[in-house]
């Protein structure tokens, strides 16, 4: 859902909303893998208008608390909760926060929903507590929480390397997708720990993969280790090409318009779940964090 739409629930007594945009994986090559079990990899993220919203009221008593948040997740679990708890013992402040998840991107879904509420966290809290750390910074405190958070904190679709945190802003061509998710939940370790997936592709360099080249190397690993979703790529790539985001469990495929991404959604199975979304190359929290306080 746009942030926008949920801006009119904004509530009283000191609680401002933040948006959370999920992310898209254009591809996903495997490069290696690190000493310390960390894989190498290059990826291009396209950042959506699809949003969690993360209500913050600020809290005197240092504590933090939240109130509403992803099903099935315990708050010390949450990454949304160690984001705040990791940006408090950085920074030394004794503020603390009462934090309010909605949820909007599916859960396991390969669309990095929590390291997004993770990041959204820590640039609106570094705000709201005056802390003042840079992005880097805030980058570096989100790398311990997921490798996803940079890309999150520094707001912008990019080309990413290394285990994800070496990040190139990369501009692409405005396009809207249609999202699947097949209702299951694919967990990014068991993909990763799986002994058959490939861990050699070469590099390539983005005018490369602007011409065609890259793929998602997890995706042999999620189809034969969770059927439904290759069952769902298999029907999306009878209408378009259609690929695997991050080790899934959504599969998307790319429109030129609006009006195209609605009506192929449309045609989705009702035993799925379909959404739409428009590819953004600036987060939506960065309109937000611009805006004057009070």
């Amino acid at each position: 859902m746009p942030f926008a739409q949920v801006m009119a629930e904004k509530r009283s007594g000191g609680e401002t909303l933040w948006p959370a945009p999920a992310k898209l994986n254009l591809f996903l090559h495997v490069t290696g893998r690190r000493a310390d079990g960390y894989h190498t990899l290059q990826t291009a993220f396209q950042l959506l208008d699809l949003c969690d919203t993360v209500g913050i009221a600020l809290r005197a008593d240092g504590r933090i608390e939240r109130t509403a948040g992803p099903e099935g997740v315990a708050p010390e679990d949450d990454l949304a909760v160690r984001a705040a708890r990791a940006l408090q013992a950085a920074s030394g402040t004794r503020h603390g926060a009462t934090l309010r998840i909605r949820k909007c991107i599916p859960m396991g879904g390969g669309l990095g929903g929590g390291s997004s509420d993770a990041a959204t966290v820590l640039l609106a809290l570094d705000r709201l507590w005056g802390t003042g750390l840079s992005r880097d910074e805030l980058a570096t405190l989100g790398l311990k929480l997921g490798a996803d958070v940079p890309l999150f904190v520094h707001g912008a679709s990019a080309w990413a390397e290394g285990i994800g945190e070496r990040l190139t802003p990369l501009e692409l061509p405005s396009a809207w997708f249609v999202i699947v998710h097949p209702g299951v939940v694919v967990p990014t370790r068991e993909i990763f720990q799986a002994p058959e997936l490939a861990r050699d592709s070469l590099s390539i360099t983005p005018a490369e993969w602007l011409r065609g080249a890259g793929r998602n190397d997890c995706e042999p690993v999620v189809r034969a280790r969770f059927p439904a979703v290759g069952e769902a790529l298999d029907w999306l790539r009878r209408f378009r090409p259609a690929q695997l985001t991050g080790t899934g469990a959504c599969v998307f495929a790319r429109c030129a318009t609006r009006m195209d991404a609605e009506r192929l959604a449309a045609r989705v199975p009702d035993e799925w779940r379909s959404l739409v979304a428009r590819g953004l190359a600036r987060s939506p929290l960065e309109a937000e964090l611009e805006r004057p306080l009070g």
